[in-house]
């Protein structure tokens, strides 16, 4: 990895928002400045929309910005913000009666959005997009103790363990992100060991599950699952296979500095986005596994 020329990327293409997260990330960013970015995404009524989840460019607060929300709540870390209550209160309201979270509610300016996300059921509750919010919500509980006790994120995390025990069927993305929250709360939930283990075995030992919909070739892969060392989600791939992860991450920086995500993008401004979002994402994992 070369992080200057990452650093040169960012401050080439990456939106604000990524551009703070970076400085953060290496050290020489500001936590209010990087707020202040997310806050250019947020509504009035405590949700966020406007593209913060770059496939949906809709300016309605809808679940899938949660994720990215709480994704900087929690590298706010120790500092907590207001505004992460606030989202719980809003993803409270609008969650479904058996705790779970809708994939997305009703888009009513659709231009520049995926068609699943403009095209979701708001009445039906979503493993996928629950348990990736509430996994991230629960990292920022961890030094936000009013995000800890709130009411929505005990019964999401509940939905989701007893979802992710029933379902038999369990599409590629909701399998890692019942990981993620599973990762998130084994320290507090007894039944999170156990469940690892079961979902762990729908992981071949390559760490590869396809993600069907998506591109011909486009996979979950080990680091996917499991981001972080010293996780017991992490334990579930062996160490070689790790590493020659790892090196394929590195080996994917481009002669730009950035990384690309590898799913279908679906605007110009979104494929530039998440090239920032996923530059990001590749110098924390690489950095937080020794690759710096």
């Amino acid at each position: 990895m070369d992080l200057n020329k990452a650093s040169d990327f960012m401050a080439t293409h990456a939106r604000l928002l990524d551009r703070r997260r970076f400085e953060l990330l290496t050290g020489e960013g500001d936590r209010e400045a990087v707020l202040s970015a997310l806050n250019a995404y947020r509504n009035p009524d405590g949700g966020y929309g406007h593209g913060l989840e770059p496939d949906l460019r809709s300016r309605t607060s809808q679940p899938g910005p949660a994720l990215h929300a709480f994704e900087v709540f929690a590298e706010l870390a120790a500092a907590t913000a207001p505004e992460a209550v606030a989202l719980c209160d809003w993803l409270q309201a609008v969650a479904l009666p058996d705790g779970g979270i809708p994939f997305g509610l009703r888009v009513p300016d659709p231009a520049g959005c995926a068609p699943f996300w403009a095209g979701a059921d708001p009445d039906v509750p979503s493993l996928q997009i629950t348990a990736v919010v509430a996994a991230m919500a629960q990292r920022t509980a961890v030094h936000d103790p009013a995000v800890a006790a709130h009411p929505w994120l005990a019964r999401a995390t509940r939905f989701c363990l007893d979802a992710a025990r029933a379902k038999t069927d369990l599409h590629a993305l909701e399998l890692a992100f019942a990981l993620w929250l599973l990762d998130a709360v084994h320290g507090t939930e007894p039944e999170a060991a156990e469940l690892i283990a079961l979902l762990g075995e729908r992981i071949p030992p390559d760490g590869l599950v396809h993600v069907a919909g998506g591109l011909e070739d486009e996979m979950m892969r080990p680091l996917d699952f499991a981001p972080y060392p010293d996780t017991p989600v992490r334990a579930l791939f062996a160490p070689d296979v790790v590493a020659a992860e790892l090196d394929r991450l590195e080996a994917q920086q481009e002669d730009d500095g950035g990384w690309r995500v590898d799913f279908t993008n679906y605007s110009p401004a979104a494929e530039l986005e998440w090239r920032g979002y996923q530059t990001v994402k590749a110098v924390s994992i690489l950095r937080a596994n020794g690759r710096d």
